[in-house]
C-alpha cells in the first residue's frame, strides 16, 4: 500500500486529529483527496495528514525527521507560505522573509530528496484573497504572498518537482462569488475552497500516473 502524506499549516491541518492518522480533518482538502482517490484506488493508498496550524517553512524544516522522513511516504504534497507572511503583521513579528523562505524551502527539499529518493514531492502555491483577516493590510498581504508564491515555483523548478498553481485560480473564482465563499477569511478555505485544492491535487496525481 502506498502512503500519501499531506504537509503544511492550518489549511492542511483543517482540524485533524493529532492522536491518530485516520483523523485527517473534518472538511479539509486532505479528506477530500482521500475520498476522491480512495474511490478510484480502493485499498491501495494510506492517507496521512501531518499539517500543523501556525506552521511556517522553518517549522516544517524543524520536523523533517519525525513528520516527513520517518513516515516513509510515496507521495508528499506541501502547502506552506501564508504564515511566513501573516506572522510578520502582529505585535510580536515572527514571519519569515522571502529570501529565507526560499533558502529553507530548498534545504527541506534537498534533505527530503536525499532521504526519500523515490518519493514524489508536489509543491502547492500559496494563495490569498481580500477578506476579513487580510483586508486591513491587503497590499502587504498580497505583495508578500505573491513573493512566496513565486519562490515556491522557483523551488519546484530548481528541483524539477511537480507544481500546482492556486493563486490565479482563486483570483478567478473570486470573480464568480464573494471571496469568503472560497476562503473564509481570505486565508483559510471554506469547503468549496478545499474542494478546489483537492481537485487540483487529484488531477496532478492522475497526470503523473502515481497510482
Amino acid at each position: 500500500m502506498k502512503k500519501f502524506l499531506f504537509q503544511g499549516d492550518s489549511i492542511t491541518d483543517a482540524g485533524r486529529s493529532f492522536d491518530y492518522d485516520d483523523g485527517r480533518g473534518s472538511y479539509g482538502y486532505p479528506t477530500f483527496v482521500a475520498g476522491k482517490l480512495g474511490v478510484k484506488y480502493p485499498g491501495q493508498i494510506e492517507f496521512i495528514n501531518r499539517g500543523i496550524s501556525g506552521n511556517r517553512v522553518v517549522d516544517l524544516y524543524a520536523r523533517i525527521k519525525r513528520d516527513f522522513i520517518n513516515v516513509k511516504p510515496d507521495v508528499i504534497t506541501i502547502l506552506i507560505g501564508i504564515n511566513d507572511v501573516w506572522h510578520e503583521f502582529g505585535d510580536d513579528p515572527n514571519g519569515v522573509s522571502d529570501e529565507k523562505y526560499f533558502r529553507v524551502y530548498c534545504s527541506l527539499i534537498e534533505e527530503l530528496k536525499e532521504a526519500l529518493p523515490d518519493t514524489t514531492i508536489i509543491i502547492l502555491e500559496p494563495f490569498v484573497l481580500k477578506a476579513s483577516a487580510t483586508q486591513d493590510k491587503w497590499d502587504e498581504f498580497r505583495s508578500e504572498t505573491e513573493k512566496r508564491a513565486k519562490s515556491a515555483k522557483k523551488v519546484a523548478d530548481k528541483y524539477s518537482l511537480p507544481f500546482i498553481p492556486l493563486m490565479d485560480k482563486f483570483d478567478s473564482l473570486a470573480m464568480t462569488a464573494p471571496a469568503d465563499h472560497w476562503l473564509l477569511d481570505g486565508v483559510h478555505p471554506a469547503p468549496a475552497g478545499h474542494e478546489i485544492i483537492a481537485e487540483a491535487i487529484v488531477d496532478k496525481c492522475e497526470e503523473l500516473k502515481l497510482f
